[in-house]
């Protein structure tokens, strides 16, 4: 047994990004204008106008006036500001912009756990805003997130950074979904090249399991993914974001990997059961555009050949609260599995707090032939709403109709409805989910998912995830007398992550996993009376 682990671990290694291991530190030579407040009369305060706007703050909480002429800006690599003495605070009222002008009166330094930021690094000499990112400036929402990275391994994230737009009042998920701004910043390397700020987040998963009952098996696989993003202003009002992601899994064959009770796309033209299908070489590759419209509201356009639609929550491998599930969810069909669709545009209105959009897409499921790009097509739809009330909830809901979109089903169209609650605080993350399948013509298939994370401390999180499905693929033989027939089957599974840092943002994971399986009586001649799976893994990630 110890072959196979460390097999895998070294298999791991060697698939990981070699940039990934460039030290967690802002690039030399960026340039951030004086944020000392300009002297105004007593009657109204303001902070410095900005070259260039970004939208402005939602008031959060009222923040006690910090005096920066008594702050020690050198314990956090700060270089000290000579603070002229007829400098003035600002009022707790005001609420400052996000990008340059931003004072730093208004920051809340003392909430920045030490260690994120590089000590080299002078907010004198920073220019936020030519890289295309905003700091987090609303107290509420920047303690908030904050207090996630407090629980997270040293270099996971740049504290107080906000991708995109959002400016911290929710942090970026897969496609164009949030999740609660207290889940932390998107964790991976950041640097700024010219006007544009980078962003690379990538894993390798090493795994060994060993799934229960007749129908399981002892299997060595390796999960990976590389992810790179790029962020700029265009001009006062226009934002544009770059994205591509990949994966090697194809290198698994088309059968992917065994995982009791998955279902869901073909491998040699046969339904895969009991296996979860590998994800393909191309699993983003979009932009998306940002118009601000002021006092925080934008409309945004995404898009491209290979994107996700507004459908669902955010896919598995991009939520905290599945940051350290080595097997993807049995239910994954019924959430997120339009997280790699041929073809997508999507067009939305958003705020701090609420979000609408709608988008054209291909319906059809990617098929066994991982490595190139299929035919973009638009021939589904679907609408999506999220609600972000707080730093710590993130509720959606969104419905689709799906053309065709299991090869296995021909001539079947759904209706996809899902609902979700996400939650966040301090290093737990939470998704409470539900999902509705309805083939038209067909059965209506419903499944439940509730998942959580919780950061103990910087070396040690554990997390678990309970699933109840409706399943009718689990016999696909149309000769055996339960093909098509509907099974409902529940999973629990509990796991614990050792994590540390190796150097910068690049960190390992070791830990392991046990799940037990609650099923009709019907299906113990399948799979055993009370199966039970275990898996151990290593996952060296950029961001851990």
């Amino acid at each position: 047994m110890i072959r196979p682990i460390v097999l895998a671990a070294g298999a791991a290694a060697a698939m990981l990004p070699v940039s990934a291991v460039a030290q967690h530190a802002m690039a030399p030579g960026m340039t951030m204008p004086d944020a000392s407040p300009k002297k105004t009369s007593a009657r109204k305060a303001k902070p410095r106008v900005a070259v260039r706007r970004a939208p402005a703050a939602r008031q959060g909480p009222a923040a006690s006036p910090v005096d920066h002429s008594t702050m020690d800006h050198t314990a956090m690599g700060h270089a000290m500001p000579a603070a002229p003495a007829e400098a003035a605070q600002l009022p707790p009222a005001s609420a400052p912009e996000v990008m340059p002008g931003m004072d730093h009166a208004q920051m809340d330094h003392g909430a920045m756990p030490a260690g994120q930021m590089a000590p080299a690094m002078q907010h004198d000499t920073m220019d936020h805003g030519a890289g295309g990112h905003a700091m987090i400036a609303d107290p509420a929402y920047r303690a908030a997130s904050d207090a996630a990275l407090a629980k997270a391994p040293a270099g996971a994230a740049m504290a107080g950074m906000a991708m995109g737009t959002s400016a911290g009042f929710y942090s970026q998920g897969s496609g164009t979904s949030r999740l609660p701004a207290a889940e932390g910043p998107m964790r991976g390397y950041m640097t700024q090249a010219g006007e544009w700020m980078l962003m690379a987040h990538g894993y390798a998963w090493g795994v060994v399991t060993d799934q229960g009952g007749p129908r399981g098996r002892s299997e060595a696989f390796v999960q990976s993914m590389a992810m790179l993003m790029a962020d700029r202003d265009l001009g006062d009002r226009f934002h544009i974001q770059l994205r591509t992601m990949n994966s090697l899994e194809p290198l698994m064959g088309a059968r992917g990997y065994t995982n009791l009770f998955a279902t869901g796309e073909l491998a040699n033209d046969r339904p895969l059961v009991d296996r979860q299908h590998p994800h393909d070489l191309f699993m983003e590759l979009a932009a998306k555009l940002d118009y601000r419209l002021g006092n925080g509201a934008t409309v945004f356009l995404y898009g491209g050949p290979v994107g996700e639609p507004a459908l669902g929550p955010s896919a598995f491998m991009h939520r905290g609260s599945a940051r350290y599930q080595p097997m993807s969810p049995i239910t994954h069909h019924w959430f997120d599995s339009t997280h790699i669709t041929y073809g997508v545009v999507t067009a939305g209105y958003a705020t701090p707090a609420f979000q609408l959009e709608a988008s054209a897409f291909k319906g059809r499921e990617p098929d066994e032939h991982r490595w190139g790009i299929e035919t973009p097509r638009l021939d589904s739809w679907s609408v999506r709403g999220t609600w972000t009330p707080s730093p710590f909830v993130a509720v959606q809901v969104s419905h689709g109709r799906l053309k065709e979109p299991e090869a296995q089903h021909p001539g079947e169209d759904e209706n996809r409805t899902t609902a979700s609650v996400q939650y966040a605080r301090g290093g737990l993350a939470t998704t409470f989910a539900y999902s509705l399948k309805d083939r038209v013509p067909g059965e209506k298939l419903s499944a439940f998912l509730a998942e959580a994370t919780y950061e103990l401390s910087a070396h040690h999180a554990v997390f678990g995830r309970v699933e109840n499905v409706a399943n009718d693929e689990l016999f696909p033989d149309h000769e055996d007398p339960l093909h098509d027939t509907k099974f409902r089957v529940t999973k629990a599974e509990l796991g614990y992550a050792y994590r540390l840092q190796i150097v910068g943002p690049l960190g390992l994971a070791l830990g392991g996993t046990v799940a037990a399986y609650d099923k009709p009586a019907a299906l113990e001649a399948a799979y055993g009376k009370a199966p039970v799976s275990w898996t151990l893994f290593s996952k060296l990630a950029v961001g851990l």
